[in-house]
């Protein structure tokens, strides 16, 4: 796809213009712009309430940009309103999703491009979430240094509904005391104030940062930040990656003084504590950012959560359903992506017997898948025969040619086994 991003329109300025180069200036700037074009065009995503997509966008870009350029740099440019899609969520809830058009995402990023290495150093180090070189990973980490080194009681913090919650106000203010562009600002509350289309009529609110525009996860750390430093003055330790925070304390008693400085300086932000997901407890009884913790004779241990481990299992029994008329290499082939990625996310897993316990039950699905394509008896012989299967196994097996499940689990490992797995594709997770 040919970039939106003309030479023409964006020259590179001279050095006395460099100089007083303002910030809008440096992120409308035609190498940024190139850069952030590349990002929204890999993130991919649904068109906004323009319906343009990204290859219609670009087309459009090719001759309005100009114009939109410099609508940006005067000060006139107003963003559309982001389109809500709501997204199921596993535990059965719902999540609402603002989308930005395309061509406010490509402005969104770009402004994201210049503002982050100014407003990340300005951050708590006890904050990972959306930020250059910082994962979560690194978040499940630090918690574990934390309950490994006494402190085994959590503060176990869920805000309700966030994103939703952003007050406007608030967050500009906070903006404010940390970037003096007014230009900036502006354009940043005309995206807070450009509202949601919802059935053709456009709802405008004074809270709310949807959650589909590349620049707020930024915004969300510029107005929690403020908690994080009061909890650094206090000497707690803590990890927050994003509105998701925990504090590790010595004693349940500390915990509950934590929790409620935790409420009142989230209503200072007009946020709300969700009780009935937030708790004082023991780190070893809560989940966080997907992972669990144990004790070993080694000390404390991570492990996969339960719940993340039942969304996996479903997930999974949903690729390896018995119909749909796929080929087993279809199916290995969609799982393949879904796995490598479960396994990169939850690699810090030292729990070992979970993998292979996991490994062992996608491989009984995918056998039973097999038996089913194959399904006569004759078929099923004949097939095993080429496999290297001996003339008794493969007529037991193929005797039992209706009973997939339970013929899965039997002989036929030895048949269809590991190995064979590996030349498929189907990745390992121990």
């Amino acid at each position: 796809m040919r970039s939106p991003i003309s030479d023409e329109v964006n020259r590179p300025q001279d050095e006395s213009d460099n100089a007083g180069q303002g910030l809008l200036d440096r992120a409308f700037a035609r190498e940024n712009l190139k850069r952030a074009w590349k990002r929204v065009k890999a993130n991919k995503g649904a068109a906004g309430v323009d319906g343009l997509d990204i290859e219609q966008t670009a087309e459009h870009l090719l001759t309005q940009w100009a114009a939109i350029r410099e609508q940006l740099l005067s000060g006139v440019y107003r963003p559309r309103p982001v389109r809500r899609v709501v997204i199921p969520k596993p535990d059965g809830g719902q999540r609402e999703l603002g989308i930005p058009t395309v061509t406010d995402r490509l402005i969104q990023q770009a402004l994201l491009q210049v503002l982050q290495p100014l407003l990340d150093p300005t951050f708590s180090e006890h904050s990972y979430g959306f930020r250059p070189g910082r994962s979560a990973q690194d978040a499940v980490l630090a918690a574990q240094r934390h309950v490994s080194s006494g402190r085994k009681v959590v503060v176990d913090v869920d805000l309700e509904k966030f994103f939703d919650r952003v007050d406007h106000d608030i967050l500009i203010d906070r903006l404010r005391k940390r970037i003096t562009n007014q230009a900036v600002i502006r354009l940043i509350r005309a995206y807070l104030d450009a509202g949601t289309l919802i059935d053709g009529v456009v709802e405008k609110s004074r809270c709310g940062a949807p959650q589909g525009g590349p620049l707020s996860p930024l915004l969300a750390n510029v107005l929690l930040d403020e908690v994080d430093r009061e909890l650094e003055r206090r000497s707690h330790c803590f990890v927050r990656y994003a509105d998701d925070a925990n504090v590790y304390v010595r004693s349940r008693k500390a915990g509950q003084r934590v929790m409620a400085l935790l409420k009142r300086l989230y209503e200072k932000l007009h946020l709300s504590v969700n009780e009935s997901k937030s708790a004082v407890a023991s780190a070893f009884g809560r989940k966080f950012l997907g992972y669990a913790f144990w004790t070993s004779p080694k000390g404390v241990q991570r492990t996969v959560a339960v719940k993340a481990r039942k969304q996996f299992k479903q997930r999974i029994r949903w690729f390896t359903r018995r119909s749909g008329g796929r080929s087993l290499q279809q199916v290995v082939d969609r799982l393949r992506p879904y796995m490598l990625g479960w396994k990169g996310y939850f690699g810090l897993s030292q729990t070992p017997r979970i993998w292979r316990e996991l490994d062992k039950w996608i491989r009984h699905r995918l056998r039973a898948i097999q038996l089913k394509q194959w399904r006569r008896s004759s078929t099923i012989y004949r097939e095993l025969r080429k496999l290297g299967a001996s003339e008794v196994t493969a007529r037991k097996v193929a005797g039992n040619s209706r009973c997939w499940w339970r013929n899965s689990a039997l002989e036929l490992n030895r048949v269809l086994d590991i190995a064979w797995f590996d030349r498929t594709g189907l990745p390992r997770l121990s």
